[in-house]
């Protein structure tokens, strides 16, 4: 088995789009970044690899029975963790003693590289997959990465965000403040907008936010948040000063 020590990660947990696994040069200070003593390589099928990434369904037994006790972080042992790659892209996991890949990290660019030396000429490891395999099911929540192709972490959390706020106003039902949202995106279409019921209006609205993401969208999704809490500290916490990348080199 290869091993690999001393390995910098940053666990995002409960992910299922690989999308919001951020990589190195998004890093930030207050993330849950760590420093793992000693994990297992695999060397994965890329069809295989993407499940892991971009899914929270359960690992084959075979592997976890493989990596099980195998790596070791502050000196104890961790019961279901590895890093895998497909010979292109690197991913390391933790399952927190679960069957499911619940905190996921990329790796630094230095690490990332003696992985994929590691593993350059050996053979692949293959486990089999469920034959109940079922593709992520994309919603206003969990965007399809299509969605969100060019974005840098802070505009993908701004665009999650004014999705967040377009599906209150869809719990509401209000079709005047759907009305008012969309005629900011269509100004010289009032009369038409005015016809459209609640759906037709926020379909549209909706449209507007999935297929692009500028300047313009985020000064919408400031204006459609103000007066939520909630949504106004997430917003806070995506512009504070101390959030932006600053992990310049790591040892």
């Amino acid at each position: 088995m290869n091993v690999i020590q001393d390995v910098w990660v940053n666990w995002f947990e409960g992910e299922a789009n690989g999308y919001n696994i951020c990589p190195f040069y998004e890093w930030r200070k207050l993330d849950d970044i760590e420093l793992i003593d000693t994990i297992p390589v695999l060397y994965i099928e890329s069809q295989f690899f993407t499940y892991i990434e971009n899914q929270l369904d359960d690992l084959p037994k075979k592997l976890l029975d493989f990596i099980k006790g195998q790596t070791v972080i502050k000196g104890e042992r961790i019961i279901y963790a590895a890093i895998v790659t497909d010979g292109l892209n690197v991913l390391a996991f933790d399952t927190m003693g679960y069957q499911m890949p619940l905190k996921k990290s990329r790796l630094i660019p230095r690490q990332e590289r003696k992985v994929l030396r590691m593993v350059d000429g050996k053979q692949r490891q293959y486990f089999r997959l469920s034959d109940r395999l079922q593709e992520n099911g994309n919603h206003i929540f969990s965007l399809a990465p299509e969605a969100m192709i060019g974005l840098m972490r802070r505009e993908r959390e701004l665009k999650q965000l004014t999705m967040l706020a377009l599906d209150a106003i869809r719990q509401t039902k209000n079709k005047s403040e759907v009305h008012y949202w969309l005629m900011e995106w269509e100004p010289d279409q009032y009369l038409e907008i005015c016809s459209l019921n609640f759906e037709q209006a926020w379909e549209r609205l909706y449209n507007h936010v999935y297929h692009k993401w500028s300047q313009r969208h985020e000064l919408f999704c400031r204006a459609i948040i103000k007066g939520n809490p909630l949504f106004e500290q997430l917003w806070e916490k995506a512009h504070l000063i101390k959030n932006q990348p600053a992990l310049k080199r790591m040892k």
